[in-house]
């Protein structure tokens, strides 16, 4: 029985993206309205230059609201996080998953030759984990 899968069979493909100029308001509507865990952040040629999750998210409304400030005002580039763990198309599911848990990040952008061709994340992978073990499992016994 071949193992887990790779990450080009599980990824979704044309993730949404965020620009990093983009207002901080704007990339919650669109992470709330889309029920998503978290956003590529990418330049204007289209660079991937960081990712934004929930909770960047949280923790800079919260600052902000801390320091009688208003979250209006702040940009995406200001609370993203930058140092971007990425994956390639042809990396297996098991070694995103461990790096995952290692980096306690739940979603990885997709590249290949520079450019962003998917975002994996972690419901991605635990749904390809759970259909390989029931693979195994339902297997025709030799």
């Amino acid at each position: 029985m071949p193992g887990p899968s790779t990450v080009n069979e599980c990824m979704r493909r044309n993730p949404l993206t965020i620009k990093q100029g983009a207002n901080l308001v704007e990339a919650i509507e669109t992470i709330v309205n889309n029920k998503l865990t978290g956003l590529t952040v990418v330049d204007d040629g289209g660079l991937v230059v960081g990712v934004l999750s929930e909770l960047d998210c949280i923790r800079a409304v919260l600052t902000s609201l801390y320091n009688d400030g208003d979250p209006e005002h702040a940009l995406v580039s200001e609370v993203m996080t930058r140092a971007v763990n990425s994956c390639k198309p042809g990396d297996g599911i098991v070694e995103v998953a461990q790096s995952m848990l290692d980096t306690r990040q739940r979603r990885r952008p997709v590249i290949e030759d520079g450019k962003l061709v998917g975002q994996v994340s972690s419901a991605n992978i635990l749904w390809a984990l759970m259909e390989h073990s029931r693979r195994k499992t339902f297997a025709p016994k030799a």
